[in-house]
């Protein structure tokens, strides 16, 4: 599938990763349940970075037949235990319904194999505690595809900066997530609370994973959190806003807020935008789109500290390493591109933060 900028269900970001890290054939992973299109950004940052998608699963045809234009290498198989049963499918991609994402997880680790899933990896504690026994049971990889940061070039370079001591301690992380309803093309789980989990865990989750990677904390609190339903009535159980302000362990501060208000003139599916704030300056992030400078490209950094004054754009010049760092933690058994602590505490701290947000319309 290609880039859809203004369709953020469908939206599989056209940047390279570093290369492929592995022979073709040294990684094989499957892909199975595919409801939501943040698939198609998955599968493609695993297959530029060397795995080969050799088998997909779906009930629906129609989404398994698109998924095969994409990613033709896929053999198509009738039922998901034939990719649980088979010895060489070292790794399983899913996106499916997000409150049956938990339950597959653990499924897929009790047969021997990593889980790489869409966010957000879980609607309630239960499944979170659910897959961190069968993480410590069988020694299994669940990575979560955090993608506002993993696979925005700009976001990464970000962390580059922060981690170069570029703006100091990082004492405080803003995060803006709107995103574009669109609700005529969106499945009709989407609208069900159950199903989808809530605004603040659904969306929510990318906000607070970054803020947890920015400044280095390894827990924090959640202090308040709002939801509401201000524009759409016809679909009660929507939430079309919410915010939450969050204490880190090591001190930082984070503010955020994700909506469904992306305006219908705004050229793409949201104006992502984060700001993180250090003792010796600090950076902003417009991740795919700049309205006063180059509303069609994204990867803009702004940088101030006490030496510099920078702005540089860096689209297709830094590139995403998760994929391929991911793949060779499955491999090696290490955990560079992303500890599986991380992992589950952001998913965490946005179940959190949705179960204890206050309605506010």
């Amino acid at each position: 599938m290609a880039e859809n900028k203004n369709d953020g269900m469908n939206y599989a970001p056209e940047v390279k990763t570093k290369g492929p890290v592995v022979k073709s054939g040294e990684f094989i992973f499957a892909a199975a349940h595919l409801d939501h299109g943040h698939i198609f950004g998955m599968c493609k940052g695993l297959t530029e970075a060397g795995g080969l998608c050799k088998y997909v699963y779906d009930l629906d045809p129609d989404k398994v037949s698109a998924f095969v234009k994409q990613f033709p290498e896929a053999k198509p198989v009738a039922d998901f235990g034939e990719i649980l049963q088979n010895a060489e499918v070292q790794m399983v991609a899913s996106a499916g319904v997000t409150n049956t994402r938990g339950p597959t997880g653990v499924t897929v680790l009790e047969h021997g194999k990593d889980y790489f899933v869409d966010k957000a990896p879980f609607t309630t504690m239960a499944q979170l505690d659910a897959a961190k026994k069968a993480v410590e049971k069988t020694g299994k990889k669940y990575m979560v595809y955090y993608s506002e940061r993993l696979h925005s070039e700009s976001s990464v370079y970000a962390g580059q900066l922060v981690h170069a001591g570029a703006i100091g301690r990082v004492i405080q992380v803003i995060g803006l997530g709107p995103h574009r309803l669109n609700a005529p093309s969106r499945p009709d789980w989407f609208f069900k609370r159950e199903q989808y989990g809530g605004i603040l865990c659904d969306i929510g989750s990318h906000q607070v994973e970054q803020f947890l990677y920015y400044t280095g904390a390894k827990d924090a609190e959640v202090l308040h959190s709002k939801i509401g339903n201000y524009n759409n009535p016809q679909y009660p159980e929507l939430e079309d806003f919410g915010d939450a302000t969050l204490l880190a362990d090591n001190g930082a501060t984070h503010y955020f807020r994700v909506d469904w208000f992306t305006p219908d003139a705004l050229p793409g599916w949201g104006d992502g935008r984060l700001v993180i704030m250090g003792t010796k300056g600090y950076i902003e992030v417009r991740k795919y789109l700049n309205i006063l400078g180059n509303p069609e490209n994204g990867g803009h950094v702004f940088l101030v500290n006490e030496k510099d004054y920078i702005y540089t754009n860096v689209e297709g010049k830094v590139g995403c390493p998760y994929f391929g760092e991911l793949i060779l933690d499955c491999l090696n058994r290490t955990e560079i591109a992303m500890t599986q602590a991380h992992a589950f505490k952001a998913a965490e701290l946005c179940i959190t933060a949705q179960d204890k947000a206050v309605r506010v319309c």
